[in-house]
């Protein structure tokens, strides 16, 4: 049995709301975002709150200005990881060196705004384990990007084992008891919202817009959401591999009846029967449905695979104002700490 306690929730008692952001090269931003977030701190007066920034390994001035920004703040702890792990993995580094009685986490680059945060406390204070910050639309993306958010939803709720928003979202509210599922459960390649999703618990949604990027460019290029689809199929579904067992009986039928009416055909003597053209059509139909059928499988063998060989999920390289965790068994990183002065030494 897996204790997942979270902490009770008192009205004699101010509440702890950890806010995790991931940041990948968004310099430009960040001024806009300590800015924002300080003023929520200020005007917040239901909630304690603290922000973990978790740095996604950024080869520009971000891990710069975010030391110096914790150096400054109170409220603010500092994260590195050691290469560049993607967004999910840098916000559950960050879930990880939580230790509020819920967490929030958001993007850096202001398309979700942290003000929505206390209507996500507010919903979180009547009950609900996990607060969805839904999109209700999406400003300044063509219409094409659009359409593929849309499908990749529709796809997932209908052919996975969750059921993620059906316009989206990538900004929640977690309370504790489901942060401590969510770092027993996740696997090796997480996809955060298939992974919160499958949890259960009760649950809402607070509507929003997701605003226009002000600053840089986006990282979610298309490798990223090939990467992603095929992370939440392989994750949460076996219907590829149920697919391609339906489509090899299929083809075995076929090939059958083929046969059968070429036998037929040649004992009739209906026909001469004229190969090369067909037999290299046939073949490299089959050819290509069956390196498919070899690629699917690589897909779930691989992920097998990393399952099976247990790395650290990230690796931290730096850090600023994180203690160790409350509870040892919770970790799925690996902290690297700087060597220390040779025995002797002075």
């Amino acid at each position: 049995m897996i204790r997942l306690d979270g902490f009770p929730r008192s009205e004699s008692r101010l509440p702890v709301l950890d806010v995790v952001i991931p940041v990948y090269n968004e310099e430009g931003s960040i001024p806009l975002l300590l800015e924002r977030l300080d003023a929520l701190v200020a005007q917040t007066a239901e909630a304690r709150i603290h922000v973990i920034l978790v740095d996604d390994h950024s080869t520009d001035a971000s891990p710069a200005l975010l030391k110096e920004a914790c150096a400054r703040r109170e409220h603010c702890s500092y994260l590195r990881l050691a290469r560049n792990s993607g967004s999910h993995v840098a916000i559950l580094a960050g879930l990880e060196h939580s230790r509020g009685d819920c967490a929030v986490f958001l993007a850096a680059d202001l398309q979700d705004p942290p003000e929505l945060i206390r209507e996500m406390l507010a919903a979180w204070r009547r009950g609900a384990r996990v607060v969805w910050a839904v999109r209700q639309d999406r400003e300044g993306i063509p219409w094409s990007e659009k359409l593929f958010s849309s499908l990749f939803y529709a796809l997932v709720n209908r052919f996975t084992q969750v059921r993620l928003p059906s316009r989206g979202s990538d900004f929640a509210l977690l309370d504790r008891m489901v942060v401590n599922a969510l770092l027993r459960s996740v696997g090796a390649n997480p996809s955060l919202g298939g992974e919160i999703a499958r949890l259960g618990f009760s649950q809402a949604e607070v509507p929003y817009v997701k605003q226009a990027r002000r600053f840089g460019r986006s990282k979610w290029t298309l490798g990223r959401k090939l990467q992603a689809f095929a992370d939440a199929f392989v994750s949460f579904s076996y219907q590829p591999v149920r697919l391609m067992s339906y489509l090899g009986l299929l083809v075995s039928l076929l090939g059958f009846l083929s046969a059968l009416a070429i036998i037929v055909m040649r004992l009739a003597h209906v026909t001469e029967l004229e190969g090369w053209a067909s037999l290299m059509v046939v073949v490299l139909v089959l050819g290509g449905f069956q390196m498919t059928m070899l690629g699917v499988l690589g897909e779930y063998l691989w992920r097998t695979l990393e399952a099976a060989r247990h790395r650290p999920l990230y690796i931290l390289e730096d850090w600023h104002g994180v203690d160790g965790l409350e509870d040892p068994s919770l970790r799925r990183g690996q902290v690297v700490e700087a060597p220390g002065p040779p025995a002797g030494a002075r």
